[in-house]
């Protein structure tokens, strides 16, 4: 048997450069700035509470793998049951691939870099041709993925922050206004921490962690001859590397969307006023670094879900190999991209605020595992009582048109009076720790029988 391989630190800053690289998409730019905005000078509290969904969640993510001995979300969830794993995991990698992130990836690229240099009536045409590109290109670095860690962690990553790096020195060396003077928006003057949370969703991590998990193990695998356990070490080391440079972006953007408001009205999207804030700096030069950043940012994150989709449909449906799925990704991808940025983010936010929840609990079910023993009735009990308020925060994420439905408005009503902290998108945590209590409760009741 070969003995494992000592990494060097080259290694692991390759690996944590691959690590960022998949998890900072185009969303990842747009939101904290958006969140920055808004929050005003309660900005410190928002993105305080935006790191923890932001980088902790990912971060814990990424380590369920090793704690739990799971090397993918279909062996994670499968804890719960089989049919579950199933269900579960081709949902989840639905969302995070070609039915949500992945389109959005493409169209902010458009919308962000793109269509400036757009006449009005050439832009569906244009978004159409720019989706078969950017697709076409994500499907031939998709279809070799032992190459990821060359892809990600040596070329595109570098090149994307240093580009990002001359932006943000301009903003911080000449800023366009004061953080202690900004206004705050109604909805972080009471809870800006709890706000900052729940915006966290949007950057999808917590779904990429679980999505990832696969394509990161195999990667650091691949370096030497590890066990899982092993690799779950060395990736919580270069782990670190990545979450940190996040966590600095992160709060460096956030800090540049508040300062953004001495010179610019508060904005529909981050996205436009990333733009505003490329222009006032660089000048029209600013809207060609502001394209390539963004398309970077897509491109990088594009392949890896790519990457990790394919190898998961390939394990739950394996009649159909690998570049099949990739294909099929690719191109569902392309389709969906054409409908339109807003259009995407409306139809799949009631999905991800039924999904998030569970992929969450899931999380902190596999890493504190051994405190309970790996009873099935309490990943059961709790991941199907967190469902139903899950289902209820879904529901309050629909469009108003469906909520002014008579029936789902009388249903709205009941778990805003019934359902403790509904209010605050929290009230899955009760849910979740009751489940638990429960199965924990089962579990030594049906051991104890066993024994007598």
């Amino acid at each position: 048997m070969e003995k494992p391989v000592k990494l060097k630190f080259s290694n692991y800053l390759s690996i944590g450069m691959m690590i960022f690289g998949l998890f900072f998409g185009a969303g990842n730019l747009i939101f904290p700035i958006q969140m920055g905005q808004e929050a005003g000078k309660a900005v410190g509290a928002a993105n305080l509470g935006f790191l923890i969904t932001g980088i902790g969640l990912p971060f814990l993510g990424i380590l369920a793998f090793g704690f739990s001995g799971s090397d993918s979300l279909i062996d994670l969830s499968k804890k719960v049951s089989h049919r579950f794993s199933y269900v579960f995991t081709t949902i989840l990698f639905m969302i995070i691939g070609p039915l949500f992130a992945l389109p959005r990836l493409a169209t902010t690229s458009y919308e962000v870099g793109i269509s400036t240099f757009v006449q009005a009536e050439y832009q569906v045409p244009a978004l159409l041709l720019f989706t078969c590109l950017f697709f076409a290109v994500t499907w031939y670095l998709s279809l070799n993925p032992t190459k990821l860690l060359d892809y990600i962690g040596k070329y595109l990553t570098p090149l994307f922050l240093i580009l990002l790096a001359i932006l943000m020195f301009l903003a911080f060396a000449m800023p366009m206004g004061k953080i202690s003077t900004a206004p705050t928006q109604s909805k972080y003057m009471l809870h800006p921490f709890l706000q900052g949370f729940l915006n966290g969703y949007n950057t999808l991590d917590a779904l990429a962690a679980l999505a990832f998990g696969t394509v990161i193990v195999t990667s650091v695998q691949r370096l030497g001859n590890f066990t899982k356990k092993e690799a779950a070490i060395k990736i919580g080391f270069s782990g670190l590397i990545g979450i940190v440079l996040m966590g600095i972006i992160y709060t460096l953007l956030s800090y540049m969307g508040t300062m953004s408001l001495g010179e610019f009205p508060l904005n529909k999207n981050g996205g436009i006023t990333l733009s505003q804030i490329s222009v006032y700096y660089l000048g029209n030069f600013g809207y060609i670094i502001m394209s390539v950043i963004v398309l970077i940012a897509c491109l990088k994150t594009a392949i890896g879900l790519v990457s990790a989709f394919s190898q998961t449909f390939t394990k739950l449906y394996p009649r159909v190999n690998y570049k099949w799925f990739c294909v099929g990704a690719t191109v569902l991808a392309g389709v969906v991209s054409n409908i339109g940025l807003t259009s995407i983010i409306a139809i799949s936010t009631p999905v991800l605020m039924f999904i998030y929840p569970l992929a969450m609990l899931l999380i902190f079910l596999s890493l504190f595992s051994q405190f309970f023993e790996n009873f099935k009735a309490v990943y059961r009990c709790s991941i199907y009582l967190t469902m139903i308020s899950a289902f209820f925060e879904g529901l309050n994420a629909m469009p108003v048109f469906v909520k002014q439905q008579h029936w789902i408005a009388k249903l709205l009503d009941g778990a805003n009076k019934y359902l403790p902290l509904y209010e605050y998108g929290f009230s899955w945590l009760l849910f979740a720790t009751i489940g638990i209590l429960v199965g924990i409760l089962l579990s030594i009741y049906q051991r104890n029988r066993v024994n007598s």
